[in-house]
């Protein structure tokens, strides 16, 4: 996040739409399901989340396969996704359902004189997972990025990533992949087919696996962060960013496979229309240090989009003010009683700088400036909600202040918001934040609603389609 000059502001405003973006969508980007406690229809379960005990592993034949873990977990996956797919095929495509069945693994540590080939290319070095388009084969590496999914993230990780590749084979096979099609459109489609198939789990219909929906649905979507693209400016960044990534995977998971046929240029374009998409400058990161200054501007900010008639006082001595009408939550609170947002600076400062982690890494954290600065903005859009009488301590409570969040991380986007602008990168650490531990959808008292596919879901309502989603849908 940054500030804004008179110059950047003249050109956000011309190039940003938002309410045209809301109408574009038509619905489909924003879930039907109001209830806080459900995810998308579905209860919000604990229990079991990975390998079901007692099952046969697969017998899908698997070049180069060494019976590990990561190949064993792999192969069960594009088992129950074939399954998956010739069930569901139909339903959506013409023709008859063609099965992957060239599967292959490899180890990225042989000597390139002893390396595989996949897709033509020698493995030596490829941590990666992939479909490839010559021969419709799917492969992966099965001792880095496997392994690394499943330490950091769980099993399921490695399940979305199978589900993604095949959807690539799945746009192939039936022609959905057209020559021109933007590579941008294509990984949207199979984020779009992952999360229909990651339902299809979650309702108990895979013979090898089992997801709930609260923290196991949370680390798949938290690997899908993970692997987010994450220099915009980098021509070879065509997977998008952690929001688009969770957007289209969440529209696979309410609206099913047929929903991710409708992601073309048009729809994604729509969605991304008012979102700053490259850094202005070469070498830019869009960050800067959080400090009792910055939070104040973010303030003032808010208070320019919400015009509260009394402005929130913001206290640094601390989150916990002494409250008589609410727990304090670090490192922000706000305290209905005295209308005042405290603020623990040290943790704030923890929370909003980046990580240093390279390129190359799968963090399940991710941090910046944003995600501090909305986290003040989650507790400001209570003051918000005590205005309009809502109440402050119940479940809406919670996803209210992240829709409302993410109305207003919308208005920084437009010039509507103060003195604040957007930067590319931001809303990832809004939603990994959502994912990770949830204060920024909580209520007065901290509490939050036990699904991160929920909070994420009303934060990106807000940013979609504004302060009138946020009313229609949460009262």
């Amino acid at each position: 996040m940054s500030r804004r000059t008179p110059a950047t502001f003249a050109a956000a405003a011309l190039t940003l739409l938002l309410a045209g973006c809301a109408g574009a969508v038509g619905g489909r980007a924003v879930s039907i399901y109001d209830n806080p406690f459900t995810v998308a229809g579905l209860p919000a379960t604990s229990g079991p989340s990975g390998p079901r005990d007692g099952v046969p592993a697969s017998t899908l034949p698997v070049r180069g396969a060494d019976g590990s873990a990561a190949d064993v977990l792999a192969t069960n996956a594009v088992d129950d996704i074939t399954a998956f797919w010739r069930q569901e095929y139909p339903q959506v495509f013409t023709g008859e359902f063609r099965p992957v069945t060239d599967l292959q693994s490899w180890d990225p540590d042989t000597p390139a004189a002893r390396s595989d080939t996949f897709c033509g290319d020698s493995t030596h070095g490829v941590v990666n997972a992939g479909y490839c388009t010559r021969n419709g084969s799917i492969g992966w590496d099965r001792t880095s990025l496997l392994p690394t999914l499943m330490d950091t993230f769980g099993p399921m990780a490695v399940v979305m990533v199978m589900a993604h590749e095949y959807g690539h084979a799945v746009q192939h096979d039936s022609g959905l992949a057209g020559d021109d099609a933007p590579v941008l459109v294509l990984e949207q489609q199979a984020d779009c087919f992952a999360g229909a198939f990651m339902r299809h789990v979650a309702e108990g219909d895979a013979a090898h696996f089992s997801l709930n929906t609260s923290d196991g649905l949370n680390s798949v979507m938290a690997a899908m962060v993970a692997v987010r693209d994450t220099n915009p400016n980098d021509p070879e960044s065509v997977h998008g960013s952690a929001f688009e990534r969770i957007t289209a995977f969440q529209i696979g998971f309410t609206d099913g496979a047929r929903s991710c046929t409708e992601i073309d240029e048009a729809e994604v374009e729509a969605r991304r229309a008012q979102l700053p998409q490259q850094f202005s400058t070469t070498g830019s990161n869009g960050e800067t240090p959080v400090t009792e200054s910055t939070v104040t501007q973010t303030v003032d900010s808010l208070q320019a989009l919400f015009t509260l008639p009394d402005k929130p006082k913001v206290v640094f001595t601390g989150a916990d003010t002494g409250c008589a009408d609410a727990r304090s939550t670090e490192p922000v609170s706000y305290c209905p009683s005295t209308n005042t947002i405290g603020v623990s600076m040290p943790q704030l400062v923890e929370r909003g700088t980046p990580r240093g982690e390279s390129r190359n890494d799968i963090a399940a954290d991710v941090r910046g400036d944003f995600g501090a600065y909305v986290l003040v903005a989650s507790r400001f859009t209570l003051a918000v909600q005590k205005v309009a009488g809502d109440s402050l301590t119940e479940a809406k409570t919670a996803v209210r202040a992240a829709c409302l969040s993410g109305a207003w991380t919308a208005a920084t986007a437009t010039g509507r918001a103060g003195a604040l602008t957007l930067s590319p990168g931001d809303l990832d650490e809004a939603v990994s934040g959502l994912l990770t531990d949830g204060l920024m959808a909580s209520d007065v008292n901290g509490e939050t609603v036990p699904s991160g596919f929920a909070r994420v879901d009303a934060f990106r309502s807000g940013v979609l389609g504004g302060q009138p989603a946020c009313a229609n849908r949460y009262g």
